[in-house]
């Protein structure tokens, strides 16, 4: 009974916890709406903000798999990023070095195809070693992109870049920015279900084993390079799926985009919203942008101009400050993965009838019924 009564109480004190965080995401939205209906926000200048966050929130996501899922530890995301980027540009934008000028479906299915392919090739003979093995050969991978982006002149324009890339869905009676703005949001919501599914599933389950003890799960009979392999294409998939989005909102891309600056960035999205969660890592890629994007406009505060400091160029260390609050009142991040592996249903069963949920001792041990661990 002590041990039911301590995990009720933990329980309790983290909804409260979360709840405080959503009512203060909820009044930071309250005060952009108030910003935009009385004019100190510009509606494109915000939507614009809305699809840069719903692009973080993707690579985040996509991060959240392999490292949080997996514990695969890739600095390549810029990398992949790129790849997507570019195969949208490449395919969609008429004056590309290719020329095609094609449907922007084909550039988000080529990125799709390319991404998992070069996944699969560079996981193939590093996911059988140890973490730190990926994590070299994911760091030269992201250099090496970059620089074939940049020297391969004849197929990917180089330095110049590549411009006229077309917008996604023109057809739609609503602004571009609105557009993108709405097409972000799906995307979001399709791939936020589909990891959520698949978290909560079996195959997740393994992943989640294999991050804890890979030789534990090795001696309950499951392929672990598979499982592996598998986590570490779908996360790659999803970031490219990020850099075609961005290639479409941003109308241009050139190899200065693919700094290793944006793999730090979702990296810190990852950890501040809670390894492991699905919802930390969208609400992780928020906070960055807010930081990253807010900062920008410091030096315009008047109480800031008397005393002529340059507070814009110190973005990097408000976000190093705020990772240390975190890791100090927060260690597990904003919105740790625990609720997320119960199934609605069993957390029902759990409040009336006073068990842990899915019949889980409050450790977080798995049931004989195959529910799911917390």
């Amino acid at each position: 009974m002590s041990a039911v009564s301590s995990w009720v109480s933990e329980t309790l004190v983290r909804d409260a916890t979360e709840r405080r965080i959503f009512a203060v995401l909820g009044l930071i939205t309250v005060l952009l709406v108030v910003g935009v209906l009385t004019g100190v926000i510009g509606p494109r200048f915000l939507l614009f903000q809305i699809a840069l966050v719903g692009m973080y929130a993707l690579l985040s996501l996509g991060l959240n798999v392999q490292w949080g899922y997996a514990g695969l530890i890739n600095f390549s995301v810029a990398a992949f990023w790129g790849i997507g980027a570019y195969c949208a540009a490449l395919l969609t934008a008429p004056n590309s070095p290719l020329g095609l000028g094609l449907h922007p479906v084909f550039g988000f299915l080529a990125a799709i195809v390319v991404s998992a392919f070069i996944a699969v090739l560079i996981g193939i003979p590093t996911l059988r070693l140890r973490e730190d093995y990926l994590a070299i050969a994911s760091l030269g991978l992201a250099e090496v992109i970059r620089a074939i982006i940049l020297n391969e002149r004849r197929w990917t324009a180089g330095s110049s870049g590549i411009s006229g890339i077309p917008n996604l869905m023109s057809w739609l009676p609503l602004t571009d920015a609105a557009t993108t703005a709405a097409i972000v949001v799906f995307l979001i919501a399709v791939v936020y279900l589909f990891l959520r599914r698949v978290h909560r599933s079996p195959w997740g389950r393994v992943l989640r084993t294999i991050r804890s003890d890979e030789d534990l799960a090795k001696a309950l009979g499951k392929n672990t390079y598979l499982f592996k392999m598998q986590a570490f294409v779908i996360g790659s998939v999803i970031m490219a799926i990020a850099g075609a989005f961005y290639a479409h909102l941003n109308l241009y891309i050139d190899p200065s985009d693919l700094v290793p600056l944006t793999t730090f960035y979702i990296w810190i999205a990852v950890i501040l919203g809670g390894t492991g969660s699905n919802r930390g890592a969208v609400v992780g890629a928020a906070v960055v942008i807010a930081i990253r994007e807010g900062t920008r406009f410091l030096n315009d505060i008047g109480f800031i101009q008397t005393l002529g400091i340059d507070l814009a160029p110190l973005r990097l260390l408000f976000v190093g400050g705020l990772i240390i609050l975190i890791m100090r009142f927060r260690q597990d991040g904003l919105l740790p993965p625990k609720d997320e592996l119960i199934w609605p249903a069993a957390r029902d069963e759990s409040s009336t009838g006073g068990a842990s949920p899915s019949g889980a001792v409050p450790d977080g041990g798995t049931s004989s019924n195959g529910g799911d661990d917390r």
